[in-house]
């Protein structure tokens, strides 16, 4: 049964949207490209985890486990208010589970971002049909900014699944009355809440609210289950309020962003996101009320255009009959949009919690789609579209030159032969066949990105380079002390504790051996104090999530590096060479 028959007055298309058989050779297209989907999404997760943020998050998950401490976030041993517990609390858990490693900490957020996909199929088939729901799921796990948070995973996947699970809940509490999905969308909102803070609930409560104001029932809105979910999640958080309340409202002497009496409670209610919103919290940014719509237009690749044609036609037909539509996933995605692009801190991953209901929209909108000259002009639209993204990763490998392996070649060939001769074998739908070709070309795109562009990418991440070198080369294991407060990379690969000081307070001489990660600067300025080192490799470091063509481009990268070297210390009078074992030829040179 979909939403629409809950209306006295029924959509003027409803027949459209009926379930329908779906031939059975289609269905099992449709269920291969959705495994293959969920195979694009894992192809990064054995891809070094990425500075700074990513590493950071697995730097403070690993260091809840290693001090046993799941209550108290700490970074460089000082403590850390930014970011709530819950994905830390999860990556731990994995860590306890498999070890510490890369694929350890991207699983969790990828398996959330996959039940994501899982509730956009039920939510979708629930207000819609089964066909719109399957191609709902390979519309979002085939979006750029999904792809590229699963590889580069934060707090975002995480959300993404819990947000859509949460409206699913919520939206089933209603039209059934059930009290267990009530209590599920309460657990999921608050999850959510404990992921990336207050924010959390404008998706979630903006599909309900904005559903019951749009259609009149007023009601619904001011019934008492509402109150209750509110206190529910109030009560699911407390776990959150506790650990911040132990952390900092009973130690007021605390410093942190340079000031003591700093509640944990507080930032969390208030200075992390509203504090944000408004730009009055310690943690500020620049706003551009245009930010999300270009953000938007790259990020939701392939599929922005038709998403920006699918809100617009969703808009102007509902407007004529507001009761004989659902308004869930455009009040979410919209009142979520808004407000974000209102706000004085933006970021591109941002937008990926309403990604599942971006996928709605346009799913429903490509079904929907019949007159000849409508699929014609989106047949174009997508075409140009997937000649841009071909040729767009073509141009970057002809400038990066990525370590591009012949297994990864032949794979990227199969998907290209694919892309034109499969869809055509599938069906003789024209929208369907556009869909499988726009679909292809996601894989292309992030089959290349995932097994060849960031693995060459992430050599010129430093930190992650050194942890690799000591690692493999040191068997005794000597301490290690960096000073490069951001390279959180180094300090979650390294296999033992990682010490950061301030080169400008180092003043006496040191009585044990050790290894330095610095730059050559630092290296120099103390070598002149007189400690007595080697240097025993040099490494190129960039910033690797910022890139510049001037780094991308081969012939230009050099001018962009800078080097970060390792160097052993030694108390005066010990040979270097001789505590280590190691061959002065094979010492790799400064650049």
């Amino acid at each position: 049964m979909t939403i629409f028959s809950h209306y006295i007055c029924p959509y003027p298309n409803y027949k459209l949207f009926m379930e329908q058989t779906i031939p059975a050779k289609q269905l099992k297209w449709l269920y291969f490209f959705i495994a293959l989907a969920v195979a694009v999404n894992f192809s990064g997760l054995f891809v070094t985890i990425m500075g700074p943020d990513a590493a950071l998050y697995a730097t403070i998950s690993k260091t809840m486990v290693l001090h046993h401490d799941y209550i108290n976030l700490a970074v460089n041993g000082r403590d850390w208010l930014d970011k709530p517990h819950f994905p830390f609390w999860i990556a731990a858990l994995s860590f306890n589970l498999f070890g510490f490693g890369t694929w350890a900490y991207k699983l969790p957020g990828i398996l959330f971002l996959l039940m994501g996909a899982v509730y956009t199929y039920y939510f979708a088939k629930s207000l819609y049909n089964k066909q719109i729901a399957l191609w709902s799921v390979l519309i979002l796990l085939t979006a750029q900014h999904i792809l590229l948070s699963n590889n580069d995973v934060r707090a975002e996947p995480y959300l993404t699944g819990l947000i859509i699970a949460a409206v699913y809940h919520f939206y089933k509490a209603n039209i059934r009355n059930n009290y267990w999905h009530l209590l599920a969308g309460c657990i999921f909102t608050a999850c959510a809440i404990m992921t990336k803070g207050m924010f959390a609930i404008i998706p979630i409560g903006g599909a309900i609210v904005g559903q019951f104001i749009i259609t009149r029932q007023w009601k619904q809105l001011f019934n008492w289950k509402w109150l209750v979910a509110i206190i529910f999640v109030l009560i699911f958080i407390i776990p959150e309020l506790y650990c911040l309340y132990y952390q900092f409202d009973i130690h007021p002497e605390k410093v942190v962003f340079d000031h003591t009496n700093v509640s944990g409670i507080k930032f969390f209610f208030w200075d992390s996101q509203f504090g944000r919103f408004f730009n009055t919290g310690p943690i500020k940014g620049g706003g551009d009320p245009f930010f999300f719509v270009h953000t938007t237009l790259w990020a939701f690749l392939p599929w922005s255009l038709l998403l920006f044609v699918s809100i617009y036609r969703f808009i102007k037909t509902g407007i004529k009959n507001t009761k004989g539509q659902e308004w869930y996933c455009i009040s979410a995605a919209l009142l979520t949009f808004l407000l974000f692009s209102a706000s004085k801190f933006q970021l591109p991953h941002y937008m990926n919690i309403v990604f599942p209901f971006f996928a709605i929209i346009t799913a429903q909108y490509l079904y929907g789609v019949q007159l000849p000259k409508s699929i014609k002009a989106i047949r174009i639209t997508q075409i140009a579209v997937i000649a841009i993204m071909i040729a767009l990763i073509c141009t970057i490998e002809y400038f990066f030159y990525s370590a591009l392996t012949a297994p990864v070649m032949i794979m990227l060939l199969i998907l290209y032969v694919a892309m034109i001769i499969v869809p055509r074998q599938v069906s003789h739908d024209g929208i369907q066949r556009i869909i499988i070709s726009t679909i292809l070309v996601s894989f292309i795109v992030n089959v290349y990105l995932n097994m060849a562009f960031y693995p060459t990418l992430l050599q010129y991440q430093a930190g992650s380079q050194a942890a690799e070198w000591i690692n493999h080369h040191d068997l005794k294991k000597y301490p290690v002390i960096q000073c490069d407060n951001d390279a959180w990379a180094m300090e979650f690969y390294l296999n033992r504790p990682l010490q950061t000081v301030n080169p400008d307070t180092i003043k006496s001489v040191p009585e044990n051996t050790f290894y330095l990660y610095a730059n050559p600067a630092v290296i120099k300025s103390v070598k002149a104090k007189g400690w007595q080192l080697l240097i025993v490799d040099t490494l190129q470091y960039y910033t690797i999530t910022r890139l510049k063509g001037s780094f991308l481009n081969k012939k230009t990268r050099a001018s962009q590096l800078a080097p970060m070297q390792i160097a052993l210390v030694n108390p005066p009078g010990i040979p270097v060479l001789n505590k280590l074992n190691i061959n002065p030829a094979a010492v790799r040179k400064p650049l």
